[in-house]
């Protein structure tokens, strides 16, 4: 039996799996509001005593940076051991991945219907390839080529620096300077950072913020507000706000895939992509992926994909798992 979890800023996901034939097949699984819980020993703990079985493998994706199995949590006051949890599970050891790390190891299990195509790129694309997904936070991932298969790896690249290609984008790198320390591509490209998008363009008396939006933002999840205003054409500065957002996805999903030299393709993941899925098979998405000066005929030939499916990270946490034994 594989135990398998995906540990996110707002939302801990822990599942069951067994494997045949190389495949996985999930049996049980529970979501968990991260912040509702003091570590994820405390989640791990109340999954088996709910629902009780023999572990013998288990494998963990986490937001954050992963050194010698131990994790602290980027955006959780987590800090995550996997000795600490292979004692609790009574295993010799515990696979403890990046999230993003886990999302590329997912990317395998998936199927064809798992994925929308934004780019077809090249036909039989191979070379390295990389994954970029927008939620909490920001997280990024690459896959080497090693002639015969992807390999992936982890890396941090969402909290590289954010960097303005124009006036607008200056003006809003100010903004934000006012109220952070440091501005990195995590401040403008997740949830947290749609909402600071769109505040620059209000502050700065670039858009009107009707009654009924003032409300929305006051009582739910201020970046879900915006863009189902922007997707149902409710409000204007929603809609640039949104647009905006879109075009620094495709701009970093395309530093990121120049930095890999991703020529097998970029992966699209985490949990806004499909929530806005509408917006990013307009032109501005692949405009700004491949608008990089004399690098252009190289983006132009990156395959890019959307994922889908949400449990992507779920499932390479545990195919990780399988892989090590």
């Amino acid at each position: 039996m594989i135990l398998a979890g995906d540990i996110g800023g707002t939302k801990t996901r822990i599942a069951y799996f067994t494997a045949a034939a190389g495949r996985l097949r999930s049996l049980i699984e529970e979501t968990f509001s991260s912040r509702e819980h003091g570590s994820l020993d405390e989640i791990v703990q109340a999954f088996r005593a709910k629902h009780q079985a023999t572990v013998t493998q288990a494998g963990f994706g986490i937001a954050g940076p992963v050194k010698n199995g131990r994790c602290e949590a980027t955006n959780l006051p987590w800090i995550v051991d996997a000795r600490v949890l292979a004692d609790q599970l009574g295993i010799a050891s515990v696979v403890l991945l990046n999230d993003l790390e886990a999302n590329a190891y997912g990317i395998a299990t998936l199927e064809a219907d798992d994925f929308v195509v934004l780019n077809h790129g090249t036909p039989d694309a191979a070379g390295n390839a990389a994954i970029i997904a927008a939620g909490t936070g920001l997280g990024e991932a690459g896959f080497y080529w090693d002639g015969r298969a992807h390999q992936p790896f982890a890396c941090e690249g969402g909290h590289a620096d954010f960097a303005p290609r124009n006036e607008l984008e200056i003006d809003l790198l100010r903004y934000l300077l006012t109220r952070l320390k440091r501005v990195s591509y995590e401040r403008v490209l997740s949830g947290p950072g749609l909402y600071n998008i769109y505040q620059f363009l209000r502050d700065t008396g670039r858009g009107e913020e009707p009654t009924w939006l003032a409300e929305e933002l006051r009582q739910g999840d201020p970046s879900a507000a915006i863009s189902r205003a922007a997707l149902a054409g409710r409000s204007a500065l929603c809609v640039q706000a949104l647009d905006l957002f879109v075009s620094f996805y495709g701009s970093e999903a395309g530093n990121l895939a120049l930095k890999v030299m991703a020529t097998g393709g970029i992966y699209v993941g985490g949990g806004i992509a499909p929530k806005i899925l509408s917006k990013l098979q307009e032109p501005l998405f692949m405009e700004a992926f491949v608008t990089k000066g004399r690098m252009q005929p190289l983006l132009e030939a990156m395959p890019v994909r959307v994922i889908l499916n949400d449990k992507t990270a779920l499932l390479g946490a545990a195919h990780c798992a399988l892989l090590r034994g």
